[in-house]
């Protein structure tokens, strides 16, 4: 019987050791979040059902752990922005054709040096480390980020969030992807946006061009539609969220932009996130990108509020940088520089921090949910 064996590592050259040794043995692995409390935790691998856990101290066995198939290589959680997270099941062939086709898209060369330094329980982390196995990259795995670690590693090639790639000095590396969250504007031409999901084994969809390989599909609500074979085969429940032809729904939903002759995905946001205010479709990404620059904000999020009249209100919810608070008027004037004026905010809620998934993505259901509701 092949086996699911969690590895409770951090990341770094034990962890490779200990991934490998999985896949020598014909298992497959789960890489446990080595910031979760442990009620959290054990709750994550209780739902995970593996049968053997590794840590520092050795290894033990689970009892009423499941299965995996014979081409299953990792168990990957889903960040949950909202909800318990699902186990994403991806196969050898599916790792494998992720790692090529990032591969030949960004051109990784002989003396190419893979720098992974997102956390590893997450598929922007440990497909870094897949990329580089399989292509026999040189590579580099630190256990968190670290701008003085990444900038002295070495490294020409790196995954980041835009948290991380706003302490680095971009110029250093070959080629930098970023993903996880919106990326600012005006990026230097080393660094490609990414677009992808746990269940697509990684990022698909580069500054707005699919990989080789990966259909997009858009259906007439705007939902993207994402094909290929980097591919979830199922969750770890047995759940199959491809359609029979293989199509994912993935919940965002976006356009084509053909400006300019070229043909480049937009993606507005997640299909829950869209605000109706007066029947105008107002998307959060749209209206945070429009405030980045502020002088007066340090963080943002949008969010739609219940309101009787508009149905749904716009509200900005402001972590203050140093210095005044802006005002409502002077934050609807800015987004109303770039965007229609339904997109302005109509209230403003302060607050100390954004909540945000590990890789930076904001939860807005939390968000919401603590906002007093007038």
């Amino acid at each position: 019987m092949r086996r699911l064996v969690v590895l409770d590592f951090p990341g770094g050259p034990r962890f490779v050791d200990e991934l490998r040794r999985v896949w020598d043995d014909g298992d497959a692995a789960f890489v446990l979040d080595q910031r979760l409390p442990r009620p959290a935790a054990e709750r994550v691998v209780a739902a995970m059902s593996p049968s053997v856990i590794r840590n520092e101290g050795g290894e033990a066995l689970i009892d009423g752990g499941l299965p995996v198939e014979p081409d299953d290589a990792l168990v990957i959680a889903t960040s949950g922005t909202s909800g318990e997270p699902k186990g994403v099941v991806l196969t050898h062939a599916a790792v494998e054709a992720s790692a090529r086709a990032t591969s030949a898209r960004i051109g990784v060369r002989d003396d190419d040096h893979w720098l992974a330094c997102l956390p590893v329980a997450h598929v922007g982390g440990v497909s870094v480390i897949t990329r580089a196995l399989h292509l026999g990259t040189r590579l580099t795995v630190l256990a968190a980020f670290d701008a003085e670690a990444a900038m002295s590693s070495g490294a020409t090639l790196a995954s980041l969030v835009p948290t991380a790639l706003a302490r680095l000095d971009a110029s250093r590396f070959r080629v930098l992807l970023v993903g996880g969250a919106r990326a600012p504007k005006d990026l230097p031409p080393n660094v490609l946006t990414t677009y992808g999901m746990t269940e697509t084994g990684s990022g698909v969809v580069y500054s707005g061009v699919p990989l080789d390989g990966v259909g997009v599909r858009i259906d007439d609500d705007g939902l993207i539609h994402l094909r290929g074979a980097m591919l979830l085969r199922t969750y770890r429940n047995g759940v199959d969220p491809k359609d029979s032809d293989g199509w994912l729904p993935t919940g965002d939903v976006g356009a084509w932009d053909t400006t300019g002759g070229d043909r480049r995905l937009v993606v507005h946001g997640r299909r829950g996130d869209m605000i109706n205010t007066g029947g105008e479709k107002v998307w959060p990404d749209a209206v945070e990108h429009a405030l980045a620059a502020h002088p007066g904000i340090s963080e943002v999020a949008i969010v739609g509020l219940d309101d009787p009249e508009w149905g749904q209100r716009v509200v900005a919810v402001i972590v203050p940088s140093s210095g005044s608070v802006p005002t409502l008027d002077d934050i609807r004037s800015t987004v109303k520089a770039t965007l229609p004026a339904y997109c302005a905010p109509r209230q403003i809620v302060l607050t100390d921090s954004i909540p945000r998934t590990a890789l930076g993505k904001i939860r807005r259901n939390e968000i919401v949910a603590a906002i007093p509701q007038a």
